[in-house]
């Protein structure tokens, strides 16, 4: 009697419930169900992956295909260069981002409107609309065409070619001008923006320059944007294909990834092409699972510690 009396009394709550319940389990479903494929298809065995009984459960776990995927993708080397010309990139252009957006959001001086339109310019503008301008510009590193200018009285051309070089990754970065840099300062200098200048004042009172009171004061109560700019920055570069694959000679695991093909299982494994050809599919989500893991690792580990700097910061920006 109490069911009925409720459900006449609040029909609209009712409603507005249950959509909402069916509109988060559909999105879990869209969300959950490649990643799901991928863990599923990865461990199945060769019987299991072409029995048409057998799909969410294999009959048996099977890592055969990880072991492969190993060799097929050479995951010892691509996963070093991901590391080397990714990772070391992410960390730089974190730190500069910072430096950078403190400064834009802490201090006067001529020019800072443009400075903060060529900011805004940036994130708005695609990186692959500047990758001629870029790629030449890196295969023929100059400064203000001042090396140009001396090879031309030399005869020797002194510009240095830094294509297939990690320092075309680790030279943006340290400027703020990398992967999404736009965007990471943007995010620091709104933060920064709300920090009260007390606490700068008192450092200065009590001796402290610029870069101490940077980084005793301002980073120490940062939690929030240095959690959300590092899982960005890192999780970015690891994905990145674009740059990688258009710079390096070596391929980051993106990019082998990325050009898998036909051929690929078949000089790996040393097998013919029709035992390759049914290997393709779970071997490839194998990969992707190899490539998924470190991120996914990494991920749960910061949103702990984002949560944790959320209760532990005072200051609210």
């Amino acid at each position: 009697m109490k069911k009925m009396i409720f459900l006449k009394k609040y029909p609209a709550a009712i409603f507005s419930g249950a959509v909402r319940y069916l509109f988060f389990i559909s999105l879990s479903y869209v969300l959950l169900y490649p990643f799901l494929y991928i863990i599923v298809n990865s461990v199945k065995s060769f019987s299991d992956a072409y029995d048409a009984t057998v799909t969410w459960a294999p009959k048996s776990i099977y890592f055969g295909n990880i072991l492969s995927a190993f060799k097929v993708f050479d995951i010892k080397s691509t996963a070093l260069n991901s590391f080397v010309y990714e990772i070391i990139s992410a960390v730089l252009q974190f730190c500069s981002c910072a430096v950078a957006a403190y400064g834009l959001a802490r201090f006067n001086f001529r020019g800072k409107r443009i400075m903060m339109g060529l900011l805004i310019v940036n994130i708005l503008v695609p990186a692959m609309m500047i990758i001629t301008p870029s790629y030449v510009n890196y295969s023929h590193m100059d400064f203000l065409g001042v090396l140009g200018l001396v090879s031309k009285l030399t005869g020797h051309d002194l510009r240095p070619n830094l294509v297939g070089t990690p320092l075309v990754f680790y030279l943006p970065s340290l400027l703020g001008v990398g992967l999404k840099g736009g965007l990471f300062i943007y995010i620091f200098n709104q933060f920064f923006k709300g920090l009260p200048k007390e606490l700068e004042e008192a450092a200065w009172i009590d001796g402290a320059g610029s870069w101490k009171t940077f980084l005793r004061i301002i980073i120490p109560s940062s939690g929030p944007p240095i959690i959300t700019v590092s899982l960005f920055s890192i999780i970015w570069h690891w994905n990145d294909l674009f740059f990688a694959q258009m710079y390096m000679n070596e391929p980051t695991l993106a990019v082998a990834l990325n050009n898998f093909n036909a051929n690929t299982t078949t000089e790996a494994l040393g097998l013919d092409m029709q035992m390759s050809s049914m290997l393709d599919v779970p071997i490839l989500l194998s990969g992707c699972l190899l490539f998924i893991f470190p991120m996914i690792v990494f991920y749960l580990i910061m949103q702990k510690r984002f949560m944790a700097s959320i209760a532990t910061v005072g200051i609210v920006g």
